[in-house]
């Protein structure tokens, strides 16, 4: 933020004595340009991050409030079978008829105290298990993000970032790494990419990867059977998924492609950095959480 006050700074001074040539102005106002939308981003970045930051709070607050009134419940019922032990002592010292009905009764008694402790004992397990689950599940996607982190090496600084947030990883490639415009053939040096991104697929066979194309928001303008952005979006995730088909240790079902257009840009579209960073593909990486699911159902 220092950095980009001095600019501002500078190119006022400049732009008031009129002692520089204009290329010097411009080269000056486009570093501002970029300056302002790197600001932008990060400003992006530090919410998203907020965000997730309070959802898992809430979470944790939740399983804390869970957890606690499960404790209680278990006390409780305790204290209620501890005071009928008592009582069942008092009851045999009576008559004999009179004292079998009243054990009849206490005996049901404890056998649904006996029946509801073990409910709330088997409740307690699976509130462990699950947090073990959610533990293990974010684990593996750290993992799973430093592998793609060190595998995709090369490829960071050329339009491809690696980040992990909301429980998923996101690996997002500019087209400039991938396509020309305009064009879903993908270059070089992007099948290089989406080939190092494929052996780490391959060894995570029970990830969820679903593929993403957007673009900026300048309508296209190119002939033939593409109708406009939503076309051209579908037809860059879908040449990235049959590029990871090749690799035959990845499996079909987990892959799915997505068309979104130019309405979800991250970066300003008044600008032609804002647009570049706009115009991408982003592979989102999800655990399989159907052993979570299915303790959830059977709770």
């Amino acid at each position: 933020m220092k950095t980009f006050h001095i600019l501002v700074f500078l190119i006022t001074s400049l732009f008031l004595t009129a002692c520089v040539s204009n290329k010097v102005f411009t080269d000056l106002e486009s570093r501002y340009a970029e300056l302002k939308a790197s600001h932008t981003l990060l400003k992006k970045k530090y919410d998203s991050l907020q965000v997730a930051h309070m959802d898992l709070e809430k979470a944790l607050e939740s399983k804390t409030q869970i957890l606690g009134k499960t404790l209680d419940s278990l006390v409780q019922q305790r204290n209620d079978f501890s005071n009928l032990q008592k009582a069942y002592d008092a009851l045999q010292e009576n008559s004999e008829a009179a004292l079998q009905e009243s054990i009849n009764k206490n005996n049901a008694l404890l056998a649904e105290i006996s029946q509801k402790e073990q409910l709330l004992t088997e409740r307690e397990a699976r509130l462990n298990e699950l947090e073990g689950l959610i533990a293990d599940k974010e684990q593996a996607m750290n993992e799973l993000k430093q592998r793609l982190s060190d595998a995709l090496l090369n490829f960071e600084g050329k339009g491809l970032t690696v980040e992990q947030r909301n429980g998923k990883v996101y690996v997002s490639m500019e087209n400039k790494l991938l396509f020309r415009s305009g064009s879903w053939e993908v270059g070089e040096e992007g099948r290089e990419a989406i080939a190092q991104l494929g052996n780490v697929l391959a060894d995570n066979p029970d990830i969820g990867v679903l593929i993403e194309g957007h673009t900026d928001d300048v309508p296209y303008s190119g002939k033939g059977s593409l109708k406009g952005n939503w076309d051209l979006s579908a037809k860059r995730a879908t040449a990235i998924v049959k590029l990871l088909e090749q690799n035959p240790e990845i499996l079909s079902q987990n892959l799915t492609a997505a068309g979104r257009g130019e309405f979800i840009p991250i970066a300003p579209n008044s600008t032609m950095e804002g647009r570049a960073a706009n115009r991408r593909i982003e592979v989102i990486l999800s655990p399989n959480l159907d052993a979570i699911t299915d303790l959830l159902n059977n709770d």
